[in-house]
């Protein structure tokens, strides 16, 4: 997907502005960078704990990747008023109804074909840290377009108010995920929950590596 230069400097200008909130003024480390490669489709599929991630996860990237998009669907109710939708669609996010939305799902499938992608598997934030169950859906994505998927954990920003200070936090991508015995499985539902299933182990073992792993939600 072409994106203009114009485009590229303004998000990772606004990246860098972030960054210097969240690890100048506060505490927040970025580990396993090098896991994610500069070209190709890729999936940073993450847990959710915060309302803080879609912008510092794009940071997160461009700190040693600047002037690449980070794209991320978000639901459609951010942007119902003309300004945040502006902001939120400048920065790479896109809408998505709730339920199944195929219109979103082509755009997804679409930009992981050469793009950074970023997704919560679990659909829903878990403010106590814990992981939930990956939604199936995702299975499906992954199964459909290969991506490149980075588990990644996301570390002590559910404890972060705004603004603040000092506040610590973490940021953490492990290695690429390995899925070539599902992908020669049949396309089916079994088949992308197994897929979803592996994904949400990997950021628990992400999690439990840096010491932070909480257990799962029942």
């Amino acid at each position: 997907m072409s994106v203009s230069l114009w485009r590229r400097f303004w998000i990772t200008f606004s990246a860098y502005v972030i960054g210097c909130y969240a690890s100048l003024l506060n505490r927040l480390q970025v580990k396993g960078a090098r896991h994610i490669p500069a070209k190709g489709g890729v999936l940073l599929a993450s847990n959710h704990i915060s309302a803080y991630e879609t912008i510092f996860l794009p940071w997160a990237v461009l700190r040693s990747q600047p002037f690449q998009m980070v794209w991320a669907p978000a639901k459609e109710e951010l942007f119902r008023k003309l300004i945040p939708c502006l902001l939120y669609s400048s920065w790479g996010a896109f809408p998505v109804r709730r339920g199944r939305d195929v219109k979103a799902g082509r755009v997804l499938n679409d930009l992981l074909a050469d793009q950074k992608v970023m997704l919560f598997p679990e659909g829903t934030r878990h403010r106590d840290g814990r992981l939930g169950q990956g939604n199936r859906g995702v299975g499906k994505v992954i199964y459909d377009t290969r991506p490149v998927v980075i588990p990644t954990a996301l570390i002590g920003l559910n404890h972060w108010k705004f603004p603040s200070l000092g506040a610590k936090g973490a940021i953490v991508f492990g290695p690429p995920l390995v899925f070539d015995d599902l992908y020669a499985r049949e396309n089916s539902k079994e088949t992308h929950q197994l897929i979803v299933e592996r994904v949400m182990e990997g950021i628990a073992e992400v999690l439990k590596q840096e010491g932070a792993y909480v257990g799962r939600v029942e």
